[in-house]
């Protein structure tokens, strides 16, 4: 196959395609697992204010001062 003038060998092609589908699926499931964890920890800030616990720390700092 030529590309640009120059010869590459099939077999090239297909490893270099191998290589990139492998390292974008590794991008892709990263990319995933931040997802799912910044979404549970958002999810239990919504929770903790949800049952005030803010409030309660914020109003207990401000007894002690």
């Amino acid at each position: 196959m030529d590309i640009i003038g120059i010869t590459i060998p099939l077999w090239a092609i297909f490893l270099g395609g191998i290589i990139i589908v492998f390292v974008a699926w590794k991008l892709i499931k990263f990319a995933i697992k931040l997802f799912v964890a910044l979404l549970i920890f958002f999810g239990i800030l919504i929770g903790l204010d949800m049952l005030h616990v803010f409030d309660w720390i914020q109003n207990f700092i401000m007894t002690l001062l």
